[in-house]
């Protein structure tokens, strides 16, 4: 169990949650921003994903709001597919997002592995995560960038949405966006032609996902930027040769109907909206209670005998990389000179510092309700 000893070390659990509460185990990923840890908490021994989040990276690129808006949307999430936040601190080097852990990988990681899925393991994996865009979708978030990479499943087998890095909430005064945001190949129409929108994308983005993991590429292709959204936007949609030899025509239709590209008339957000999707013929005798409690068997159950990660990222850890992370006290903070106040780095720096406030589950008192 890595650095897990015989005899804890004298940690104060009462004060403010910090990296001494945690025992490193190993890398299992690497993000935009750092890289994220299998982790294990010294008071409770419950194991967790630990998201570090490099914070002059984050300056650089001008992702300092995102972080902040990340962070406190997901104080306001708690459900059982999603990967859920569950401690949040820093350091005056790093963030840190402490996470559900989920140890069969991402979806990405297990078409490389074992090439386009089973019909009957898809339709799992489409059901779950509907759950999880609908439970957000009645809080008015959309998540916005569903592929599979940002599926993560659990040691079992279940599906997690994760990484809330650019989803977004709506209200009364903001009912629409209008921004393009997301990973292009699975931007629905409504955000490439910028018509304004909504919790929609994410069911476009849904039948991306379902027709990339039955065939292995994905419905809309173009060599360039530009002719992938000509692609999106105009080319009809189009299966291959023996699709209906490899799934069912329920399957067809229920992907085709994810991937109209009128929004209004797209399943799960057209008249019906979930209710529809979940009684669409190719979810017939599915047990939506069982599958939200996670209750329901899934039909692949990941590899315990070999990594589902891919072990470049701790080689990398090991071989490559310079300081590893260490957990240090955080210093007191000082008052920003006169000079640098005018500095767009100094304020997102600032903002990152004050913003992106300590976070601990299990002194929430209302919170787990879905």
């Amino acid at each position: 169990m890595g650095g897990v000893c015989c005899k804890p070390d004298e940690v104060d659990f009462a004060h403010e949650v910090e990296l001494f509460h945690f025992y490193l185990i190993r890398v299992i990923g690497k993000g935009a921003f750092g890289k994220v840890h299998q982790v294990q908490h010294k008071g409770t021994l419950q194991e967790y994903a630990l998201k570090c989040i490099n914070k002059s990276r984050c300056v650089e690129v001008r992702a300092a709001n995102n972080m902040v808006a990340e962070r406190r949307l997901l104080e306001r999430i708690d459900y059982p597919l999603v990967v859920n936040l569950r401690y949040a601190f820093q350091d005056d080097d790093h963030l840190f997002m402490v996470l559900d852990l989920m140890l069969g990988g991402d979806l990405r990681f297990q078409l490389e592995r074992y090439g386009p899925l089973g019909e009957l393991q898809v339709r799992f994996y489409v059901a779950e995560i509907a759950l999880s865009l609908s439970y957000l979708h009645r809080r008015r978030i959309a998540h916005r960038d569903v592929k599979p990479d940002n599926i993560l499943l659990d040691g079992n087998g279940h599906a997690h949405l994760s990484d809330f890095n650019i989803a977004t909430q709506f209200n009364d005064k903001r009912p629409l966006r209008w921004t393009k945001a997301g990973s292009l190949a699975y931007m629905a129409p409504e955000i490439l032609d910028k018509r304004g929108y909504a919790t929609s994308v994410d069911w476009w983005s849904l039948g991306v996902l379902a027709y990339e993991l039955l065939f292995g590429r994905r419905p809309f292709k173009g060599n360039t930027n530009e002719e992938l959204v000509e692609s999106i936007l105009n080319e009809p949609l189009e299966f291959p040769d023996n699709a209906h030899e490899l799934v069912s025509d329920d399957c067809i239709d229920l992907v085709t109907k994810l991937l109209d590209r009128t929004p209004f008339q797209r399943i799960g957000c057209g008249q019906g909206g979930f209710v529809q999707f979940k009684e669409h013929p190719w979810f017939d005798k599915m047990d939506w209670h069982k599958l939200e409690r996670k209750e329901a068997t899934p039909p692949f159950t990941p590899s315990k005998d070999e990594s589902n990660f891919d072990a470049v990222h701790e080689l990398e850890e090991l071989l490559l990389d310079g300081e590893p992370l260490r957990a240090r006290k955080r210093a007191s903070k000082s008052t920003l000179a006169d000079s640098d106040q005018d500095s767009e780095a100094a304020r997102a720096r600032q903002l990152l510092d004050e913003k992106f406030l300590p976070f601990d589950c299990t002194k929430q008192e209302s919170w787990g309700q879905y």
